[in-house]
């Protein structure tokens, strides 16, 4: 499970262990589930997806599968359980390898084990009735169960590695937990540490302009990929250029709408409601919604999934209190490998939606990454949707054929438009201007001027 935003010498190092024979887990093919177009801090990924998934399969990675934006765009036991079922649906996979501050998968099981205990769910609710955040509190019922387990949670990879541990034991699946220890600068550390660096350090070098400086700390085919996408204006994403579009679809939305949205509680969707109508900006949008209680990556998701229309039912099953499967298996890319894996899903628990391959001068195998038909949202950089339909027997219908659709032709507005123009999109037609501010109608817009109308 990954996010590749960007893909750094961290990835490459857990990548080299879990193939390791000495002291790993001497796997021979490697599947990576990704992130889309957004990741699950709140935000839209640095690179698009075509990008990322190029540079994984450079960096080592055999075979990249999608999670759906529902599931990136959720807590760490939401994203941790869909990356899981989607792994554990090809049915060829054996072991599940992932990164934490302690490498000491002993603790994380027991730590998994606190978070089934029947007490802890009574401990957690007392705690947030407190008015405690949810990762303290959190914390703090762990501390009182067995305390030896409790500093765990501090990291947040040792928390996902917990997560995936416990979607493991949910869907009793075969594959066998195995945890690579991540040395060098932290999560989200704002200085490297050698040839080491966060994610989160990368991203704030590229966003400076300091592309050289980032690609230090990363492997070289993997720094030529985000040069490349630099250099044609693939990179970085700005949240600005769709700010007023943004604000607009929250100020336009019911309170139906924002009831259904997913992770509410206490009212959040009201306080939500009432930032939107009085903010100018997205940060200030952020800034009035934030607490102590609720955190900023929280909102952020929250923002995310209002303007992408993402609702709860989505991807959780409320009779049940628990979080759905993908449902889905989508294929980003592959290399030789990779299709050998492929070959080997016999029978794979979801439906399984792959194009045909296109041979790229790069030593990798890349699809063509463009949406279905079903999508109403139109992908700018695409071929025309209906030659990549997938086959009508992959059986998807009602709101699962949108899971993937909503951020493919969002992506096009923070990749395509210069960076100096503002959001409001200005179409030309042969006799008027018209300008849009409804973000549907940006889209529908600029699809026409693509589809060979001169703007």
């Amino acid at each position: 499970m990954a996010e590749y935003n960007p893909f750094h010498n961290g990835h490459a190092h857990q990548i080299e262990r879990t193939r390791a024979a000495d002291n790993g887990c001497g796997a021979t093919h490697v599947v990576a589930v990704m992130s889309g177009h957004f990741v699950q801090r709140g935000e839209p990924a640095l690179l698009p997806k075509a990008d990322r998934v190029k540079a994984a399969l450079r960096g080592g990675v055999d075979l990249v599968l999608e999670l759906p934006v529902p599931w990136c765009l959720s807590s760490a036991e939401g994203f941790a359980f869909g990356a899981v079922s989607l792994l554990d649906a090809l049915g060829c996979v054996d072991v599940l390898s992932f990164g934490s501050e302690c490498g000491d998968l002993q603790a994380l099981e027991q730590a998994a084990d606190v978070l089934a205990s029947p007490r802890f769910a009574d401990l957690l609710a007392y705690h947030l009735e407190g008015g405690l955040p949810f990762p303290e509190a959190r914390q703090k019922a762990a501390a009182e169960l067995r305390g030896g387990v409790a500093a765990l949670f501090e990291s947040p990879n040792n928390t996902l590695g917990i997560e995936y541990i416990k979607a493991l034991r949910r869907l009793t699946s075969g594959m066998a937990p195995f945890t690579v220890r991540r040395f060098g600068a932290g999560h989200d550390a704002r200085l490297p540490a050698g040839d080491m660096a966060s994610a989160t350090f990368l991203r704030s070098l590229i966003e400076a302009d300091r592309l050289l400086n980032a690609t230090a700390y990363m492997p070289a085919p993997c720094a030529a990929v985000l040069a490349e996408a630099a250099q044609e204006g693939r990179c970085p994403a700005a949240v600005s250029r769709l700010e007023r579009a943004l604000l607009a679809r929250l100020r336009t939305m019911s309170p139906a709408e924002f009831a259904s949205l997913p992770a509410l509680s206490e009212g959040l969707e009201n306080r939500l409601a009432s930032a939107a109508r009085q903010a100018g900006s997205y940060q200030e949008l952020l800034d009035a919604v934030k607490t102590r209680r609720y955190p900023l990556t929280r909102i952020r998701r929250l923002v995310w999934s209002a303007f992408l229309g993402l609702s709860a039912s989505l991807a959780w099953d409320a009779a049940a209190g628990r979080w759905k499967k993908p449902p889905y298996l989508r294929v980003l890319g592959a290399n030789d490998r990779g299709l050998e894996i492929l070959r080997a899903v016999k029978n794979p628990a979801l439906p399984l939606l792959a194009r045909p391959w296109t041979r790229m001068p790069a030593p990798c195998w890349t699809p063509n990454a463009a949406p279905p038909t079903c999508t109403p949202w139109p992908c700018l950089s695409r071929p025309p949707a209906a030659a990549n339909s997938p086959p009508a027997s992959f059986g998807l219908s009602g709101p699962e054929t949108s899971l993937f659709s909503q951020s493919e032709g969002l992506r096009a507005l923070f990749f395509c438009a210069p960076p100096t123009r503002p959001c409001l999109i200005n179409v030309k037609t042969s006799k008027r201007r018209i300008f849009f501010r409804h973000s549907a109608l940006i889209f529908l817009a600029i699809h026409k001027v693509w589809q060979g109308k001169s703007p």
